[in-house]
């Protein structure tokens, strides 16, 4: 542990942060859209792949630019070395706020679905994002999660057979003040990503607005 933090201390040493010429904004131009990360939490079996899926259809369909990156998708690539564990869990929420941070620089709107249960990683997301961040909890209460679950987590969850997993055996901090909540029980999933596109629609506009009389 003693060597590790030393080599991080020498390579920070050694790296210095490189200006570009071609920035966010004017990526932004070129792309006719304001970056925005829409931020999905909530318990699984929620409705947030689900939803998130349904909203970056109706933002390409619009002409957006859009990236989805999926919890479970990103285990099988970019963290497929971490587990479930607290500290695993934390370092997944922030390797991919980092990631859509970048694709935020490269003027993408991007959509992403997590647990991400706890609310300190969740604004430590938002720390590292930016104002581009858009906090949405999908609120679906944990009964219809788990009358739903479509993999049998829940289940394997309550009988011991999975450790460390949210709702049951770990804890989800509820976010306090979330930009937009969603709860998809008793709603189609058209009728919720209409919602969510048109709060995400307003706030790209309102950030246009922002810019133009800062100018």
């Amino acid at each position: 542990m003693e060597n590790q933090a030393k080599d991080k201390q020498e390579a920070e040493r050694q790296i210095t942060w490189h200006s570009m010429d071609i920035t966010r904004e004017r990526r932004e131009e070129m792309l006719r859209q304001k970056a925005v990360t829409v931020w999905l939490t909530g318990l699984s079996g929620s409705g947030k792949s689900t939803l998130a899926n349904a909203l970056e259809r109706q933002l390409a369909a619009s002409g957006r630019h859009t990236m989805l990156l999926d919890g479970d998708n990103v285990r099988f690539g970019l963290n497929k070395d971490l587990g479930f564990s607290k500290e695993d869990r934390v370092e997944n929420i922030r390797r991919i706020a980092e990631v859509a941070k970048l694709m935020n620089d490269a003027g993408l709107v991007v959509l992403t679905s997590f647990i991400s249960p706890y609310r300190r990683d969740r604004e430590e997301a938002r720390a590292i994002i930016g104002d581009a961040f858009m906090e949405v909890y999908v609120s679906t209460p944990l009964k219809e999660c788990e009358r739903r679950d479509v993999k049998g987590l829940y289940e394997k969850a309550r009988k011991g057979e999975i450790a460390e997993f949210t709702g049951v055996t770990s804890v989800y901090e509820q976010p306090k003040h979330p930009d937009a909540a969603i709860d998809t029980s008793g709603r189609s999933i058209a009728e919720c990503a209409k919602e969510l596109w048109e709060l995400v629609e307003r706030r790209m506009t309102e950030k246009e607005g922002n810019e133009r009389g800062t100018r």
